[in-house]
């Protein structure tokens, strides 16, 4: 019996030894080399033996036949247990350093978001047609609409909707929200079906409605979705009412309109399939009050009674009712913020204008005026009476002016946005609510000419200014009467990076509750006029 016999005899079944051995095996990597060790009566203990691999297939499978076991080092057995150990530490490690890339990009792009299971953020638009099967006519439809790469809110909030995550969304003004709740509502609706509205989309103006309206249009151009709004409620109770074909998909609308359809006996709108119900600009809708609709949002989220259902909160500015609120009611909630809380467009050169009492402020629009200015311009005011004593002053300065207030009709204001958006007004003048989310292409110049009543309030007018990257100015008058308030301004006008003197930071803080009465009632002003009466009702300008 010769010695390979032997060896063949006695090593019968036996396998490599890794705990003990395993450094030998791993010396000789450079060539293929079989290993095995067994237990000799004529030796102590193990022995290990190496041999080089220099058989074809069909000799080592008949070397197996006859007992023997034989291993490679290579092989991923001969690496044993210590290879799943360095697995695990091989992924953990791939884990930690995508976690890493992951929190730099939302560190530079200011991306703030608490919750857990938090999807990635977006790269590409591209990514949402091969992540989640988005039409590729919609990605067209950006590209063709301008839009390269997705914004900072646009990048988290959208795979969190894809996921079906119900969000709190806070981003500056002009930071494209309306494309980060637009384009996941497409998205998962797919395609037209004949079962009624199955998305929701609530804006507190018609103007901002009609804005989202015709975004929506553009996004899903090709695609074959029907997108509504509610023109005039009695057209709307045929064309949407129980006995209607349900060859609708989307809604966008205000409260009080979907309220009316909603209050008729049948409910002549029928919101129980709705999947998605996005409330635009959220803080100004849970506002209590005359200009709040926190009781007409109820009633929209009770018709909405679909088990599928998801809601999804977008504004410039958080308040904490709100937050408070979608704690309590949503489900695995997600906040996302853009920048800092409550924070100011940084495209937007904000200048504050000390112009002593009320009558300063017309000298002050007179010589702005004098100087010249690039238009559109906005000027801002605290009420429908002063927007329009406000008009008659600047009508006779020749310039291309307008007024826009809850007063007016619907055509009448119809009318001025499309004047203002056409170039034809250079100078619009309009109340608070019209600084919630109209994007009028291309303002140069925002007015404060009343100040506004809260640093939400100033965020949200001077946020028509500095959209979508341009730059912007906003100059805001006060008098010794807004002394109360200007420290809250500063502050934010100071975080945005512009100078603002050191004494308005100084200013007392005023307390909560004054703060809460000058949110509800402004300070009364003393009427703008330096024209006689006998002249403005001599020539009277419809307002």
């Amino acid at each position: 019996m010769d010695a390979v016999d032997l060896f063949r005899k006695l090593g019968a079944g036996a396998k490599f030894d890794f705990k003990r051995f395993g450094k030998d095996a791993g010396r000789f990597k450079v060539t293929t080399v079989w290993l095995f060790a067994f237990s000799c009566k004529y030796c102590h203990g193990w022995q290990l033996f190496y041999a080089e691999n220099k058989t074809d297939g069909g000799e080592e499978e008949e070397l197996e036949n006859r007992g023997i076991q034989w291993l490679s080092s290579q092989d991923k057995k001969a690496k044993g247990p210590k290879t799943k150990a360095k697995d695990q530490l091989s992924l953990k490690r791939l884990k930690q350093l995508h976690s890493e890339k992951v929190n730099q990009i939302r560190h530079s792009n200011r991306i703030n978001v608490h919750g857990t299971d938090i999807p990635d953020p977006l790269s590409t638009f591209e990514e949402l047609q091969k992540e989640y099967g988005l039409d590729p006519r919609i990605i067209q439809n950006i590209k063709a609409a301008g839009f390269q790469t997705p914004t900072p809110i646009q990048m988290q909030a959208i795979p969190l909707m894809m996921h079906r995550r119900e969000i709190l969304a806070c981003a500056p003004t002009g930071s494209g929200k309306t494309m980060a709740f637009c384009l996941p509502l497409l998205a998962h609706l797919r395609q037209p079906f004949n079962k009624g509205f199955r998305a929701l989309i609530v804006a507190p103006t018609r103007e901002l409605a009609s804005q989202t309206h015709r975004e929506m249009l553009k996004l899903s151009e090709g695609v074959g979705f029907r997108v509504h709004m509610i023109n005039k409620g009695v057209d709307a109770v045929k064309k949407y009412g129980p006995k209607s074909a349900k060859k609708f998909d989307i809604l966008v609308t205000t409260p009080n309109r979907l309220i009316y359809l909603l209050n008729q006996d049948p409910p002549a709108l029928d919101l129980s399939s709705v999947e998605w119900l996005v409330v635009d600009e959220s803080d100004k809708l849970f506002e209590d009050g005359k200009t709040g609709f926190r009781d007409q949002l109820a009633t929209i989220f009770l018709a909405c009674s679909s088990p599928k259902i998801r809601r999804a909160f977008f504004s410039a500015t958080f308040t904490t009712e709100v937050e408070k609120w979608c704690k309590l009611n949503l489900d695995s909630l997600v906040c996302v913020n853009i920048g800092p809380r409550n924070s100011a467009a940084e495209t937007v050169e904000q200048e504050l204008l000390f112009v002593g009492a009320e009558n300063g402020k017309l000298l002050a629009m007179r010589d702005l005026i004098k100087k010249g200015f690039m238009p559109p311009v906005l000027v801002f005011v605290q009420s429908i009476e002063r927007a329009r004593e406000l008009f008659h002053e600047l009508v006779y300065e020749g310039i291309n002016v307008d007024v826009i207030h809850a007063d007016r009709t619907q055509q009448q204001r119809d009318n001025v946005v499309s004047s203002f958006r056409s170039g034809k007004i250079w100078v619009l003048i309009c109340t608070a609510l019209m600084a919630r989310g109209i994007d009028f292409k291309g303002v140069n110049l925002v007015v404060n000419y009343d100040f506004p009543t809260s640093a939400v309030e100033y965020i949200h007018r001077i946020g028509r200014t500095g959209r979508a990257g341009h730059k912007g100015k906003a100059i805001t008058f006060f008098t010794e009467a807004d002394k109360p308030l200007l420290r809250s301004i500063a502050t934010v006008i100071r975080q945005a990076g512009c100078p603002v003197p050191d004494y308005m930071i100084g200013f007392k803080k005023i307390k909560s509750k004054v703060k809460r009465q000058l949110e509800k009632k402004p300070p009364r002003r003393s009427t703008i006029r330096t024209m006689p009466r006998f002249l403005i009702k001599k020539k009277p300008v419809p307002v």
